[in-house]
């Protein structure tokens, strides 16, 4: 079956330095992905090169289609939808017109599957403070207005970048939740995170980076019994 995602002999750079080394990676339609490594292992790279936001080279396929040569915003209305590690709201905006802006303005012959009234179900404290600047909303809220506004965009597959980076346990466990909704609802997912016990509760599948590479690509009960893996490159155990 062909893959959603298809991602082979990927390097990528940041002016000098070679930060992605020959990266091959697959993630299938409804297939959630967690891809975990030390700080600096290259993960975050990775989701902006997917995205076209570093000098890259190699071949990277969605839906069966090249990104080569694609803007940020022209792979966004292919279907992926990513939410960076630090978020990136608009901060003089409201929460509403943030999360106007997340709207596909285009159709891809289908109802979209994520409304503006979804968001404020999903997340409450989103409507409480729809008029708010997000300027002025914690860490935790600016995640869910992120994450709210990605989805808005309908896609097949969501870039989720550290999405517990910083959050309160309670904070945590609604974004997780929706997280877990939405693999359910046969979202596929890229979901680089540091925390395992998240990566477990949601993941079917692990990916290891190390020194921008993949070190270890398997299914979840499969890497659970590598402890050497996450010894070596995980720094666990």
């Amino acid at each position: 079956m062909t893959p959603l995602l298809d991602i082979r002999a990927l390097n990528a750079w940041y002016g000098a330095s070679h930060a992605l080394r020959g990266v091959n990676l697959q993630i299938g339609a409804g297939e959630v992905l967690a891809l975990v490594g030390r700080n600096g292992s290259g993960r975050s790279t990775l989701a902006r090169a997917i995205m076209g936001l570093v000098q890259r080279e190699g071949e990277l396929r969605f839906a069966g289609r090249s990104l080569g040569g694609l803007r940020t915003f022209e792979i966004a209305r292919l279907g992926i939808g990513y939410v960076p590690e630090h978020r990136d709201v608009f901060p003089t905006l409201s929460v509403a017109e943030n999360l106007q802006l997340g709207v596909a303005p285009f159709a891809r012959g289908r109802t979209a599957r994520f409304s503006i009234d979804d968001a404020y179900v999903q997340f409450p404290v989103l409507r409480e403070r729809r008029r708010t600047r997000a300027s002025a909303l914690s860490g935790g809220e600016q995640q869910m207005l992120a994450l709210a506004r990605a989805l808005l965009g309908d896609p097949d597959l969501l870039v989720i970048d550290e999405p517990g980076e910083g959050l309160a346990s309670l904070v945590m466990q609604q974004v997780a939740h929706c997280l877990r909704e939405l693999r359910d609802r046969g979202m596929a997912m890229l979901l680089i995170e540091q925390r395992l016990v998240i990566a477990q509760d949601i993941a079917s599948r692990v990916a290891v980076m190390g020194h921008g590479e993949i070190v270890f690509d398997g299914e979840l009960h499969t890497f659970m019994q590598r402890t050497d893996v996450m010894r070596e490159w995980l720094g666990i155990g």
